[in-house]
């Protein structure tokens, strides 16, 4: 069990959290036990707790949740009944069946849920009261009303009453409207005095109505009476009401007895109900500040990465993540302690604080407002000096109040307890205050305690720069403003720029300037640590955008490594397919050729033997296209000379042979010189040079043009002539000696698209073709990757 000092959760704001969380219940034992939430035993029971919030966040993502709400505190009721011979009202029994009801329904909706297997565990704990919720079922109306079928003398009863009460009813009704009556009523209603229906007569005329006077008004001019002919039926509904009470009674004497014998497990279901509705409200809670499962470590350090202190995102009575600023709080398993110094009001104590609720909130089972790839250890003990102990009635100033806790956390501090002090050393002379602390950390640390502490004085920030085991961080700051900013920088103690805050607050400059000349070196140090603050936050940002960008290049490199692993995948399908359909028709067709050879060789006539061999010509015919073509090898050039005409294979461009050079020949193409090995071009049959043919016509190629676009744009054209502008641009772009182009060619329905690509994976030319990054154009944009071969 995690020991804490009692006023600890006051101190971290943690009583207003479960207020939060309470809120997010939908059951009144889930918001008592929402609003009574203590820490967890072990590590264990935190993990389980996690566990069931960790399930119920995914069911609620996912738009799933059971109905809580009719879960009920059954704590009064059982309460009530707990005495042999006690008995609850009927409208006390309609929240045990509310429970009951809601009990079925929730081990139901669990059962099968692979995906919460936790919270299913819990729910299979539920027990099933059959004989319970039968008999309340068939005994409690929706009002909270004794139901007539509750017993059959129940029933006979209120039948028999319901009888005698309407003839009761009609014979006042009968007198009421008997004309020679008509002046002895104040007024003609039938209405009930002492349990009685009596009549209100005029108090002149009450010797011409026999009867029994039942009351009277405050005036006296009216009598309620009571007639003689109606006093056996209302002697009967009396005798009738006595019994249907004590029927009644008899029946809820009844139901007590079953939940006397039920107690425990009413009880046990409630707490199970209360603790599914818990975690669903833990889970609705983190999904409103973002919250996590950090990672839990057996060694003591505490790594919570954009960490934000969940009660300062409240805005207007809702979670606003922008209004609270993240920050990392880092103590790792070399460090024993954290010295946080910086401005005024510039969230040192936020970051204490937020530490010690967030340890809390994790011992509690709940999620933490950081970054998922956060670590923390399970602390056993948690100790904190915050805020003013002043005490005039026990003598104690605010330096005392600080000592006697100080003693306290000493005499109880191990190698796994956290220890939070906030201003440490302040109240006093600051150099004995320092010394002071200096020896406490000594001894804290000697216990192998874990330290974060908050100060203003430089011999604690010094002491933290020369010690092993001790880290200084300081709360970030506008360097140009000297307001501050909040977040955390380690390595660096902080600066109090207590000058920038009273000339900030208004304080005149004269004295400003003259705490200024007082102050002397100390400003000048001050002043280098501005500056130290301000260089790292500019390679903090540099750094981040380098992260950013190789973040951005290694995503670009797995989008063209995925494009290219489907592209081959595509490739391989439509190769597979087409030699599938190529295998059926040549099959289809080879047996058309054997059906047409035993044709023939049975065929008598002539022209039946003619008809059969075009058929058979026919047929070879079609069988030919399927047949499989040997390419032809390429042949090396012999006897090259300067001036022959040759065409270079990967363009299908003539080009003039200017020089030769071992394995390589220098072209001349378009205008422009280039340099191919012999294997790449090949000779006319027969050699043609250029001596044989008009100047005019040496060259197929028209000059490709200085300066290529290093993109094509195709949107908008047919297929075809799509198709040719783009073999015209690679040749150009090969002779441009262009490494890479961008085709566009738009999303539309895809069709030239898919053309393009095809045709792109034909060409040798080309060694490689993706899709765009997004930021380029994705999809509508294709990449090409151009090399001779």
């Amino acid at each position: 069990m995690m020991v804490a000092d009692a006023s600890l959760f006051e101190r971290l704001g943690f009583p207003e959290l479960r207020s939060w969380l309470a809120g997010q219940t939908q059951s009144e034992p889930g918001r008592l036990l929402a609003q009574q939430l203590g820490l967890l035993e072990d590590q264990a029971a935190v993990e389980q707790a996690l566990t069931e919030v960790d399930e119920a966040l995914a069911l609620l993502q996912a738009d799933k949740s059971p109905g809580l709400g009719g879960c009920c505190d059954l704590a009064p009721v059982l309460a009530a009944c707990q005495a042999p011979g006690s008995l609850a009202a009927a409208v006390e029994l309609r929240p045990v069946l509310q429970s009951l009801l809601t009990l079925a329904v929730c081990r139901n909706w669990f059962k099968g849920r692979k995906e919460a297997p936790c919270l299913a565990l819990v729910a299979d704990g539920l027990v099933p009261l059959p004989e319970l919720q039968r008999r309340l079922q068939n005994t409690i109306g929706e009002r909270g009303e004794l139901l007539d079928n509750a017993s059959p003398k129940l029933a006979e009863l209120r039948y028999e009453g319901r009888q005698t009460r309407d003839r009761v009813k009609q014979q006042l009704e009968r007198l009421l409207t008997d004309e020679r009556l008509a002046a002895c009523f104040q007024e003609r209603l039938v209405t009930v005095r002492n349990g009685r229906y009596v009549v209100p007569v005029k108090s002149d005329y009450r010797g011409r109505l026999k009867g029994f006077v039942q009351d009277e008004s405050a005036s006296g001019q009216t009598l309620y009476v009571e007639p003689a002919q109606i006093l056996d039926g209302n002697n009967r509904l009396q005798h009738l009401l006595r019994e249907e009470q004590r029927e009644e009674r008899r029946i809820l004497l009844q139901l007590a007895d079953l939940l006397r014998r039920d107690r425990a497990l009413l009880l046990s279901n409630q707490q199970l109900l209360a603790q599914i509705d818990l975690r669903f409200a833990a889970a609705r809670l983190s999904r409103s500040y973002r919250g996590c499962r950090p990672e839990l470590v057996s060694s003591p350090l505490i790594e919570l990465r954009q960490v934000r202190h969940p009660l300062l995102m409240i805005r207007a009575g809702q979670f606003d993540i922008a209004a609270a600023v993240p920050i990392d709080l880092l103590i790792g398993e070399n460090d024993q302690v954290l010295v946080v110094s910086g401005p005024n009001t510039g969230g040192k104590s936020v970051a204490l604080k937020t530490l010690g609720l967030m340890l809390l909130m994790l011992r509690a089972g709940l999620h933490l407002p950081c970054r998922s790839d956060s670590r923390i250890h399970l602390y056993r003990q948690v100790f904190v000096d915050i805020g003013d102990e002043q005490s005039i009635a026990d003598s104690l100033s605010t330096f005392s109040g600080h000592l006697l806790r100080i003693r306290t956390i000493l005499e109880r501090a191990d190698a796994d307890t956290l220890v939070l002090l906030d201003e440490a050393g302040s109240g006093t002379d600051p150099a004995e205050g320092a010394a002071l602390i200096q020896a406490v950390i000594q001894a804290l640390c000697a216990k192998g305690a874990t330290i974060l502490l908050t100060t203003h004085l430089g011999q604690l920030k010094q002491f933290a720069h020369v010690s092993a085991g001790m880290t200084n961080a300081a709360v970030e700051f506008d360097p140009d403003t000297l307001e501050p900013t909040y977040g955390l920088h380690y390595g660096l103690p902080g600066v109090s720029s207590a000058l920038a805050t009273a000339r900030r607050l208004g304080l005149p400059p004269q004295v400003v300037e003259r705490a200024q000349a007082f102050l002397g070196d100390q400003h000048d140090q001050n002043q280098i640590l501005i500056e130290l603050g301000r260089q790292r936050q500019e390679l903090d940002r540099e750094l981040a955008a380098a992260r950013q960008l190789t973040s951005a290049a290694a995503a670009s490199q797995q989008l063209r490594k995925r494009q290219l692993q489907e592209l081959k995948e595509s490739k391989s399908k439509v190769l597979a397919r087409a030699g599938r359909q190529a295998e059926e028709l040549i099959s289809a067709t080879q047996e058309r050729l054997k059906q047409l050879r035993r044709r023939q060789a049975d065929a008598s006539s002539p022209g039946h033997s003619a008809a059969a061999r075009e058929e058979l010509a026919a047929a070879r015919q079609a069988f030919a296209a399927f047949a499989p073509k040997t390419r032809q090898k390429t042949v090396v050039p012999k006897d090259l000379q300067v001036g022959e005409l040759v065409r270079i294979v990967a363009l299908g461009a003539e080009a003039r042979v200017e020089r030769i050079s071992g394995g390589q020949v220098d072209l001349q193409v378009a205008g422009k010189r280039m340099r191919q090995p012999l294997t790449a071009v090949e000779q006319f049959a027969p050699r043609r040079f250029i001596a044989s043919r008009p100047a005019s016509t040496m060259l197929v190629r028209p000059a490709v043009v200085e300066q290529l676009a290093p993109r094509l744009k195709l949107i908008g054209e047919r297929v075809e002539d799509a198709l040719a502008l783009l073999d015209r641009y690679l040749n150009d772009a090969l002779l441009a000696h262009l490494q890479q182009v961008e085709i566009i060619h738009g999303a539309g329905s895809g069709t030239l698209r898919r053309a393009v690509r095809d045709y792109l994976a034909t060409m040798p030319a080309v060694t490689a073709f993706y899709a765009a990054p997004q930021e380029q154009g994705g999809d509508n944009v294709t990449v090409v990757e151009l090399g001779g071969r």
